[in-house]
């Protein structure tokens, strides 16, 4: 016991100390691929984006995929949709199936859509430019996952996934030429790339009023290269802590009502570290509300959400919803919907 204040006192310093210090090195555009930063699940968003250690079901996969290996059901599916910023929405989707004491396995896929964009390029004429059409940017990744629980206490996890995205065309002009002389043999260059990348995650349950322990590595990968300039995924580290309050009053409130503190630290190649605290309140397991906050952030701040679980058939199926303040840009609009099989 006595270790494990120790360890538990360790990590909420390195909390404290994440809050406090100001970084000497200010980091920034050093990765690609920023899609696969944008948050999956509306219940993990609604406390705050902390979904590194109490995410257990298929959306896990996107936090910390040691997560489904504590899935108990055969099968478990989620659907998520995000109403973004500027037109810009995703769509993400995963599913988690149990092999039996061996393990769990999963996939999941995350798409973007950026809406239409209008092409022009320099011109000799009033306007200065000329419309070259419609184009839409896409990007998708798609992974594949294998957990497992160790013990009662221990889960690791395991995704790769491969990330692809197309922006769209350049006009370009001979070396040393203007790309507005249309004497010139101008050519359109594509820019397209896709590749491999690699989240390990941990998770460690301390079975003492609910005292959780998760880390994170996400995006491993290679590096790319556009017009002689490389990059990595947006890789990052993450650290996560959980705890349930409430259960150190054992019968003031009864065995219906619960809530969960999260606490996360997220420490991204190109940016000074973040930090992000969350809670989840939950009634018999049915109705939930959910509030965090999320620190180091240009425009995110303050989040909050909803959720309800009930039955279909005997069918467990969980409804989430989440909204995000984005500052100037207004808000974005989370919604999630998963269905378990036992």
């Amino acid at each position: 016991m006595l270790k494990f204040y120790k360890i538990a006192f360790l990590f909420i310093l390195a909390f404290g100390l994440n809050i406090s210090s100001n970084a000497q090195i200010t980091k920034k555009a050093q990765v690609g691929f920023r899609f696969l930063e944008n948050p999956v699940s509306a219940e993990v968003v609604g406390r705050g984006e902390t979904g590194t250690t109490t995410t257990y079901n298929s959306n896990g996969i996107f936090w910390n995929p040691a997560l489904i290996g504590r899935i108990k059901t055969t099968a478990d599916i989620s659907l998520n949709y995000t109403n973004g910023i500027a037109d810009i929405n995703y769509n993400a989707g995963a599913a988690t199936y149990r092999v039996g004491n061996f393990g769990v396995v999963g996939v999941s896929l995350l798409s973007m859509d950026y809406g239409t964009f209008y092409g022009t390029r320099r011109a000799v004429n009033d306007n200065g430019y000329v419309e070259t059409g419609e184009f839409s940017p896409t990007a998708y990744s798609a992974g594949i996952t294998f957990a497992q629980e160790v013990n009662d206490r221990f889960s690791y996890g395991v995704t790769l996934k491969y990330a692809y995205q197309n922006l769209g065309s350049a006009w370009v002009a001979p070396e040393g030429g203007d790309i507005a002389d249309a004497s010139l043999a101008i050519s359109q260059k594509k820019y397209k790339t896709g590749g491999l990348a690699a989240d390990v995650g941990a998770h460690y349950d301390f079975q003492y009023h609910g005292f959780l322990f998760a880390a994170v590595l996400q995006n491993i990968s290679r590096e790319f290269n556009y017009e002689g300039e490389k990059f990595p995924m947006p890789f990052s580290i993450n650290f996560g802590f959980s705890m349930e309050p409430l259960s150190f009053f054992d019968g003031l409130l009864g065995n219906d009502h619960k809530f969960v503190l999260d606490l996360e630290s997220r420490h991204p190649r190109d940016f000074e570290q973040k930090f992000k605290i969350g809670g989840e309140y939950s009634f018999m397991n049915t109705f939930f509300a959910r509030a965090g906050y999320m620190q180091g952030y240009d425009e995110r701040g303050l989040t909050a959400g909803l959720g309800i679980n009930y039955k279909v058939s005997d069918v467990p199926l969980r409804i989430d919803y989440a909204y995000l303040p984005f500052g100037i840009f207004g808000g974005v609009h989370f919604l999630s919907l998963s269905i378990s099989y036992k």
